[in-house]
């Protein structure tokens, strides 16, 4: 089967084509749900999908590349222009046991389709030819009042499907939408179960709200609604652990955090988790001396968040640079005292503009001062990336040729050459070799034991 992910931009143009060929079958054809919703909030929408009275047997026919994503639930992705347009037939839901998904579906008509979605902005349809808004569950009126509702019986809706939950938290922030009271209600009854459902698609609304608009306001809902503890224990333990006032007059660390995602535009997915997870180890390392400190808790941070990233099942990539991002959040307000080895070395890790983003959102939403991010700033443009990053002068190879045994001290020697070629005392290939036999040559021949002993 061809892989369901579709390169490209969707267009409303071709979603309007692909209704106009259902319909010239005789088959009824709308614009359905998200795009809906987004089109009649003056939002770009980022997908259009198309909901029908056609079995999924009669869209292959209908189209010349169709890709089965979901068969049995009557969902296909008509492929046009290497774009995918997902294309389901009306349907209603029949029996959930899981909280995750329905075990089977009945093929229904457009009003039994949006009887079964999850809130009544979600639910509606559009007749883009007559420019006609189909609404069954008033969804229209609650765009216009700015809320989210669960459609139906919301306890019935969440135990449907558990992440339904997160999903009004989600729309909530995105939108600057209230969440209905009973609905708000049955998020409350429903949190302790939302990890019925896979902690990928857990990660995938986690992502979705803190990349997005209201960062803030979603970590709060979040802790009011109890889910916060569930999916982020470690998050919701910073409520609570006071800081020093001098550094952090904004409040505990949780504010902190709360202050920052606030601050972030358009985040990657990687600065937005680590925003939210840089002071992790802080109620760990919690403690009372001259003043309140939190002693090595980037470091300590650095390994909960990994536990964090590994239980939300981001790939190993990912887990690896939001690790390196909280474990080096603190390294900044030393750099205008760094050699320039070591400054060079901080400006060219991997990720370094999320690096030197983190650092900056941690200084607006406490003291306020720029200084050590305008510093590394300025010396990344004054330096350059051949400066930061240069051409390794030698390599094992060259020590080999010069008689050094591979071992320890090749990686000493390697370092030693980085190290004065990113201080500007190395420029060439020949006089970083006749250093290395200045520094290191009476240490060959297996001698490298002596020298481990200096």
């Amino acid at each position: 089967m061809e892989p369901p992910a579709v390169p490209g931009k969707p267009s409303r143009d071709v979603a309007i084509d692909i209704i106009r060929r259902l319909r010239g079958e005789g088959y009824d054809a709308l614009l359905a749900g998200g795009c809906v919703r987004d089109t009649l909030l003056d939002l770009e929408p980022k997908d259009f999908d198309v909901a029908t009275s056609a079995r999924p047997e009669h869209v292959a026919e209908l189209f010349d590349r169709v890709v089965p994503i979901g068969v049995a639930f009557g969902v296909m992705l008509v492929v046009i222009d290497g774009v995918g347009y997902e294309v389901a037939t009306f349907r209603r839901d029949r029996g959930y046991r899981d909280g995750r998904r329905p075990e089977g579906v009945v093929f229904s008509d457009a009003e039994g389709d949006a009887l079964r979605r999850d809130f009544t902005i979600n639910g509606l349809f559009l007749d883009p030819e007559g420019d006609e808004v189909i609404d069954f569950v008033g969804g229209r009126a609650d765009l216009d009042r700015g809320i989210v509702r669960a459609i139906g019986d919301p306890r019935e809706r969440f135990a449907e499907d558990r992440l339904r939950a997160l999903r009004a938290v989600r729309f909530a922030t995105r939108l600057g939408f209230e969440i209905e009271e009973n609905t708000a209600l049955a998020i409350q009854e429903s949190a302790p179960r939302i990890t019925e459902v896979s902690w990928e698609r857990i990660r995938d609304e986690l992502v979705g709200m803190f990349t997005g608009p209201r960062a803030g306001l979603a970590l709060d809902l979040l802790h009011e609604f109890g889910l916060l503890a569930v999916v982020l224990p470690e998050v919701a333990a910073m409520r609570g652990v006071r800081q020093p006032d001098e550094f952090h007059p904004e409040g505990d660390v949780f504010q902190h955090t709360r202050m920052m995602l606030d601050l972030m535009e358009g985040p990657s997915p990687r600065l937005a988790m680590a925003v939210l997870l840089h002071d992790v180890g802080k109620p760990e390392t919690y403690r009372e001396a001259d003043r309140i400190r939190f002693d090595e808790h980037d470091r300590v941070g650095a390994e909960i968040a990994r536990g964090v990233c590994k239980r939300l099942r981001f790939s190993a990539d990912d887990t690896r640079l939001i690790g390196q991002l909280v474990e080096h959040h603190m390294r900044f307000m030393h750099v205008r005292k760094m050699k320039t080895s070591t400054l060079k070395r901080l400006l060219g890790m991997e990720g370094f503009r999320d690096h030197l983003d983190l650092h900056r959102l941690d200084c607006l939403a406490s003291h306020g001062g720029l200084e050590n991010y305008e510093y590394a700033l300025e010396k990344s443009r004054e330096f350059g990336e051949e400066e930061i990053r240069p051409a390794r002068l030698v390599r094992g190879e060259d020590l080999i040729e010069m008689g050094f045994a591979p071992g320890p001290l090749f990686a000493e020697i390697l370092k030693a050459v980085e190290e004065e070629q990113l201080e500007g005392r190395l420029a060439d290939r020949g006089a970083a070799l006749a250093w290395i036999e200045a520094q290191f040559g009476k240490y060959r021949d297996g001698h490298c034991g002596e020298r481990s002993r200096e």
